[in-house]
């Protein structure tokens, strides 16, 4: 078996549809909505769709009964509205809303732009920004891109035929490699302002080859304050009821060709083909939602071997660490350098966010039956690989075992390792500068991914964006904070800390030496200074650097043959499970009848559902859909993060609301809600649609039950959580007068 058909994959899909969402086969009253009842029964059954899966049966049924006005085989074109206004901004999704290129996603998306732009003096973090005209717009930052999708082709057969018959795994490896970079190379010939990538779903069943706009002039227009975009902060965080507005508004510029260009002056705003609506007709509980965005990563096809790793080692190991960093900047938030302090509060939100995350991922996985779910599944899937003529099923998820295995004995060592070349940002740059240089000797073809000729903007965006990142108080101290854990290690699993600290014969390697060997690295080096490492970047060779006396420098060349050796291990396990993973993933679909959407990748997916409250029978209001504004004034204490404007306190509690507030919520203005949405990380800032793709809302987290989302799906309990589009034009309107921004989505200031 060559191959694993992507066609059988549609048509097992396809004649699922009746046991995918709950039938409603008893005669339906007549309503003035006949739809009504089955979306108060839809349940969402989970699924991350990729835009060609809309096309099948079971979703153009769900869509009919449960009364939306899109087709949803138009969905299966991603560049068609509405999918086509959906892009890539950093991290996050975000969303075209006016045809001049204003960009709508989180608020906790724009910290990285937030703490670009602020100093000691100017701490827009904490007081957000709003650009009075165009030219006020500021530059979000090197790192701040925006990727607009242009093309997706099927290209599975060129990346995969003829794999089985290299039997050296490590070169099978390499022929991928070398036959996806040759894809993009051919994509992106004469056209430097395409960025393409070669994904992959069901575990090699199938490749796209993705076209974007790569867009890397995006300002800033309107970011709300702090006590706004991040209310309730860290005590709020994965939970419900919630009162965060949590939002911001950028704009994408490309050259006067329409064309991205280099940040200018002379730029123009960008024209997108498509853009969404922006609607303050709001929903109701039982209204149908859809959710369009870039989910990161999931692991739902991974084996029961695999999930048992991550809640019994990876996820406690893990959090472990994470605890320890989210400590360190916790203790430098109110630091007597503001700079220190202002860099320290968004580091803190960003480990609190993913710490809270895994934290709530580890408790759902061990208080829900979903390891002996996956067990069970786990079981079914070896049942049926061992019927007649599935002989290449069984070896294949035998080898993968194995594999796994072997992966599993080294994980702390790997893990540690990993985390201590990347705990400094001067020695992760030094690393980056050291393996630009090994590369560049060879000629372009064959260089490692991330250092092509391709690859060098992005390397120059990353230094600059050091220069206004960096902290050298935080950076020494998580530095230390992880060369101390790797110290607990027996020794020998890290001879490669010896040679990263430069141990001589007979020094004792402790902690004091640590200490000792940071204080001279810190004071002697020169690679805080952005012209060395970009000096460095566009003209280091591997003499150059091996003459160096830069500690970083230095340190970085002494591991180096430890990162390559490490690679070729990992290219060793990546080419054989090249040919063996896709069995079990198929094996899992087939065990399912077809039901399978593949895991997250970071590439544009569809997930829709309604509009759920906790438990729609309860009159708790922490088990309703939606959260309202009078309930930030009883919340509200005066002190973070319970801190609402004093402005915004005064207009709730005079009901300045306009044609804002909402009836069926009692005249109230309506803040967040939730649904039994699939999303994931990535998914910050997606949009959120009603049944006329509108964008009523903007996802931003979820509840905690839903934080185990990477491995199962839990539609029962858990929920998304979304911004209610009503609370973000309210707070643009009436409580910081971004009425520019307003009248650009088409709406009528009015308070």
């Amino acid at each position: 078996m060559r191959r694993l058909a992507w066609l059988a994959l549609v048509s097992c899909v396809a004649n699922h549809g009746a046991a995918t969402h709950q039938r409603v086969d008893a005669p339906v009253p007549m309503k003035r909505d006949p739809h009504a009842e089955f979306r108060a029964r839809f349940a969402n059954p989970g699924g991350m769709w990729m835009p060609m899966q809309m096309a099948l049966p079971q979703h153009r049924e769900a869509f009919e009964r449960l009364g939306v006005a899109l087709d949803a085989e138009a969905l299966a074109d991603p560049q068609a509205a509405p999918l086509g206004a959906v892009v890539i901004l950093g991290g996050c999704t975000a969303s075209f809303v006016s045809p001049e290129g204003l960009l709508l996603t989180n608020h906790h998306c724009a910290q990285g732009a937030l703490v670009f732009n602020s100093s000691g003096e100017t701490d827009l973090v904490q007081n957000g920004f709003t650009a009075a005209t165009r030219s006020d717009e500021k530059w979000a930052g090197p790192a701040q891109r925006a990727l607009v999708p242009q093309s997706y082709q099927d290209v599975t057969a060129a990346m995969t035929d003829g794999l089985d018959a290299i039997a050296d795994p490590v070169s099978r490896k390499h022929e991928l490699d070398h036959r996806r970079k040759a894809r993009i190379a051919a994509c992106e010939k004469d056209r430097p302002w395409l960025r393409c990538s070669v994904s992959k779903f069901f575990s090699g069943g199938l490749y796209q080859l993705i076209e974007m706009l790569e867009i890397p002039d995006v300002r800033l227009v309107y970011v709300p304050r702090r006590s706004v975009g991040n209310y309730g902060g860290e005590k709020d965080n994965w939970s419900w009821p919630r009162h965060t507005g949590d939002f911001s508004v950028f704009r994408a510029y490309v050259g006067k060709n329409g064309r991205p260009a280099a940040p200018s002056p002379d730029n123009v705003p960008f024209k997108p083909a498509q853009w969404l609506k922006v609607t303050t007709a709001g929903v109701e509980a039982g209204d149908f939602v859809m959710v369009i965005g870039y989910p990161g990563f999931t692991s739902r096809t991974a084996t029961a071997a695999e999930i048992h790793h991550e809640a019994e080692w990876h996820l406690p190991y893990f959090i472990d660490d994470l605890q320890q960093v989210y400590d360190l900047a916790a203790s430098h938030t109110a630091d007597r350098n503001h700079e220190t302090a202002i860099k320290a509060t968004a580091l803190k939100q960003a480990v609190q966010n993913f710490l809270e995350k895994l934290q709530s991922e580890l408790a759902v996985m061990k208080a829900s039956p979903l390891l002996a779910d996956k067990d069970h599944l786990d079981d079914r899937v070896h049942q049926w690989a061992a019927g007649p003529g599935r002989e290449q099923y069984r070896t294949a998820i035998a080898r993968l075992e194995q594999l796994l295995a072997g992966k599993f004995r080294t994980a702390r060592a790997d893990f540690e390792r990993e985390e201590t070349f990347n705990g400094s940002s001067l020695l992760a740059a030094a690393l980056s500068l050291s393996r630009w240089a090994h590369e560049r000797a060879k000629p372009d073809a064959d260089r490692r991914s991330g250092f092509q000729d391709r690859d060098m903007a992005r390397a120059v965006a990353s230094q600059k964006q050091l220069a206004k990142e960096l902290d050298r108080t935080l950076d020494r101290e998580g530095f230390e904070l992880q060369l101390v854990r790797a110290l607990q290690l027996p020794e020998a699993d890290r001879p490669w800390l010896a040679a990263l600290l430069g141990v001589k014969p007979g020094q004792v390697l402790d902690k004091d030496l640590v200490q000792k060997t940071l204080d001279a690295w810190y004071q002697e080096t020169k690679l805080g200074d952005e012209n060395v490492r970009l000096g460095l970047l566009a003209s280091g060779t591997a003499s150059r650097l091996a003459a160096s006396t830069d500690p970083f420098i230095t340190a970085a060349q002494r591991v180096l043959p430890v990162v390559l050796a490490q690679e070729r291990v990992e290219d060793a396990r990546a080419g054989e499970r090249l040919l063996v993973e896709k069995y079990y993933v198929d094996a899992t679909r087939q065990v399912l009848g077809g039901a399978l959407a593949p895991d997250a990748n970071g590439t544009l997916r569809i997930t829709y559902a309604t509009v759920k409250a906790r438990d729609p029978a309860s009159h708790d209001p922490a088990s309703q859909a939606f959260t309202t504004a009078d309930q930030i004034v009883a919340k509200n204490t005066g002190q973070p993060p319970y801190a609402a404007p004093a402005e915004e306190l005064a207009a709730i509690r005079a009901k300045r609301y306009g044609s804002l507030a909402a009836q069926a919520l009692g005249g109230e203005l309506p803040v967040d809600f939730t649904s039994d949405a699939d999303i994931t990380g990535g998914n910050s800032g997606s949009p959120t649609l009603n049944a006329r793709g509108e964008l009523v809302g903007l996802a931003f987290d979820g509840t905690k039950e839903m934080a185990a989302a990477d491995v199962t799906f839990n539609g029962a309990r858990g929920r998304a959580i979304h911004l209610d589009a009503r609370y973000m034009v309210w707070i643009m309107d009436a409580i910081d007068g971004a009425d520019r921004v307003v009248e650009e989505l088409g709406l009528k200031p009015q308070l």
